[in-house]
């Protein structure tokens, strides 16, 4: 508590003009370590449709899966339809829900740098078991590994890109997750693509060439430094000046410097950030935590990544032709990428969101009237009906690159005040690998008895979310982290719910 028994209320005035300094060399070349831990995730998302489709895998783990897509055209879509493959893929991420909770008081406590060491770690622990995987027990202790790493290195990450970037390439910075995990999917597709010919051991080279993404991070969160708003949290305020003024490029950092030691003492306050997240004051906040990993996931971009081996395969594709075309949209999804680096600080976060999710809306209609029309049991698509459902994925996946893919991760970051950062980080990861293990788990059984229908469910949700955006998300670009909180005050919703300043009770809590 300060001195004078005074109770600390946050950042009680904003002071973004006064901010001063520079982009850094080093601020880059940290930002760019740390998002290699992007790499792990999308890496993972991308191996797993192509290795689930490989013939030398289904034989000695999934031999029923193996013996139903010989029969390819008894029913298109249900014949990747198995309980234990979806299993294989979403225990992955119901290990990472758990971890991700378990992250949050590490992360707060010990810092950013150390919950990125445990979770690259444990990613390539993870690995290694897969790739010796001997029976479907070792298999599946593999993905738990693996779970716990992408739980841990997503927790923590985005956090640490949000509070290292200068307010004005915030978003930019903070997108080098999402471009670290689009670039990981589209490795994993090319690997696929070489490996599927190495019959019946190819898999093995797939999963395990996961160690080297878990090995860049593990070293790399060794040498980064702590964010300065950590240290100050931690109560190391001498160093989390040096490390600030050095980030910058200037000593001239007192305004900064003052927004994060007030937001260090309401944070140091505050005993129970789960509980205090539940707070009315926080209610935006936790709201978008919330719904944005939720709608992320209910593009249906995941199920696309996923299964985009099989999806082609039960189009009537061939083994190479699945496998090369669902390389194409990781190619399409890294590119797409770029476009919302060069745009999120200029054209805001909201512009973004609103116009992909109108463009991922006409896309899932298309595919799903071509699907409808022209495919069904006993059928395959034409060549050309096939070549068009892979454009019309391929601009919904270049719609997801530049607004849902990466501000699914950017929004949430920067939003949350200091006192609750870690746990609405925990939160948001928690939510957002919650429903890719349900989708993940219900998707081939959806598709088995959705059919093309799958693509309109998709698109009534994205739907949704773009008239959520529209009406109930603040534009944070150009806004200082520990100021967001006077956006919602301002805004025309959320200022009838929260009060205009912290309130405090004699227990300190906010």
């Amino acid at each position: 508590m300060p001195a004078g028994g005074l109770v600390p209320t946050g950042v009680a005035k904003e002071r973004a003009e006064l901010y001063q300094g520079r982009v850094t060399l080093y601020v880059v070349i940290a930002c760019i370590v740390a998002a290699v831990g992007g790499s792990i995730f999308g890496y993972d998302i991308g191996i797993s449709g192509g290795v689930t489709s490989m013939d030398g895998f289904l034989r000695e783990f999934f031999h029923s899966v193996y013996i139903s897509k010989q029969h390819a055209h008894e029913n298109n879509y249900c014949k990747y339809d198995n309980q234990g493959l979806a299993a294989f893929t979403s225990s992955l991420y119901f290990a990472g829900l758990v971890a991700s909770l378990v992250a949050s008081p590490i992360t707060r406590k010990y810092g950013r740098r150390t919950s990125i060491i445990c979770g690259g770690f444990s990613f390539l622990v993870g690995a290694t078991v897969n790739a010796a995987a001997q029976n479907l027990a070792m298999l599946l202790f593999g993905r738990i590994m693996l779970g716990v790493g992408i739980g841990f290195g997503n927790q923590a990450v985005p956090l640490y890109l949000s509070e290292m970037a200068p307010t004005h390439l915030r978003g930019a910075l903070n997108m080098m997750f999402q471009l670290a995990t689009t670039l990981g999917i589209f490795t994993a597709n090319m690997v696929n693509y070489g490996t599927q010919k190495l019959e019946p051991w190819g898999w093995r080279l797939s999963l395990g060439l996961a160690a080297i993404p878990a090995t860049l991070m593990t070293v790399g969160g060794c040498l980064l430094p702590e964010t300065p708003n950590s240290l100050i949290e931690m109560g190391s305020k001498e160093r989390g000046r040096k490390v600030l003024e050095r980030i910058r490029g200037t000593d001239k950092v007192d305004a900064e410097f003052e927004d994060m030691v007030d937001a260090s003492e309401l944070a140091n306050s505050i005993k129970h950030p789960f509980r205090n997240i539940l707070k009315k004051r926080n209610r935006p906040q936790l709201v978008m935590a919330i719904c944005m990993p939720t709608f992320q996931i209910l593009t249906g971009i995941n199920s696309i990544l996923f299964y985009a081996p099989v999806l082609f395969q039960s189009m009537g594709f061939g083994g190479n032709a699945s496998l090369y075309s669902s390389a194409v949209t990781g190619a399409v999804l890294a590119g797409s990428t770029f476009i919302s680096i060069a745009a999120v600080d200029r054209l805001g976060r909201r512009v973004l969101l609103i116009s992909g999710g109108i463009q991922m809306i006409i896309c899932q209609v298309i595919v799903a009237i071509i699907l409808g029309v022209k495919f069904g049991d006993n059928q395959e698509l034409s060549k050309g009906y096939s070549i068009l459902v892979v454009i019309v994925i391929c601009l919904f996946v270049l719609a997801f690159g530049w607004s849902w893919g990466p501000l699914g991760w950017t929004v949430p970051s920067e939003i949350f005040p200091l006192e609750i950062r870690s746990a609405g980080q925990s939160i948001t990861v928690a939510v957002n690998l919650l429903f890719t293990f349900i989708i993940a788990q219900c998707f081939l059984a959806m598709l088995c008895h959705f059919k093309f229908g799958i693509f309109l469910f998709f698109a009534s949700w994205i739907t949704v979310m773009t008239v959520f955006v529209y009406f109930f998300l603040p534009e944070t670009k150009g806004v200082p982290i520990e100021e967001i909180i006077f956006l919602w005050r301002k805004h025309w919703f959320w200022k009838k719910i929260i009060p205009e300043y912290p309130q405090v009770d004699d227990n300190h809590n906010v």
